[in-house]
């Protein structure tokens, strides 16, 4: 009699609760913080769990800074080494999270400055601003006393 229920159960464990709340929390966008003072901005990504081989940031060819992420976990609950082998699994858990954003540097941001790190959880990316040099005028007006 359990067998032949078997598709109800079937569905009810594909689509409980359990598997949309892990599906939602794997499609939200990590949060992320932007900070400006006098030299530069400063943007501040929430990654916990993730590693620098995670990310992928660069500027595109539109002066825009793009950081993605791309994260594979696998999780496996095995019956017996006997039956994995032979690819049979009694249960196997899998994610993959993905996450892309572009932001459109200030032309005030030296592109050739910016650096990355990721430190406790946390991704941050330095963008200096330029160094602006004080023009000196060519021409001047002398005052005659």
């Amino acid at each position: 009699m359990k067998n032949q229920n078997w598709l109800p159960s079937l569905f009810n464990d594909f689509f409980g609760d359990e598997w949309v709340v892990n599906r939602a929390n794997r499609l939200s966008s990590p949060a992320v913080n932007i900070i400006e003072n006098e030299k530069d901005f400063r943007i501040e990504i929430a990654a916990p769990g993730m590693t620098k081989e995670d990310f992928n940031v660069h500027v595109n060819a539109h002066d825009e800074l793009v950081i993605s992420l791309e994260k594979h976990t696998e999780n496996e609950q095995k019956g017996d080494d006997k039956h994995a082998k032979k690819g049979t699994y009694l249960r196997r858990e899998f994610s993959y999270s993905s996450f892309r954003q572009s932001f459109a540097l200030p032309e005030n941001v030296d592109k050739d400055k910016i650096e990355a790190c990721i430190k406790h959880g946390v991704l941050t990316i330095d963008l200096p601003k330029k160094v602006e040099a004080k023009e000196v005028p060519a021409e001047r007006r002398i005052e005659i006393k």
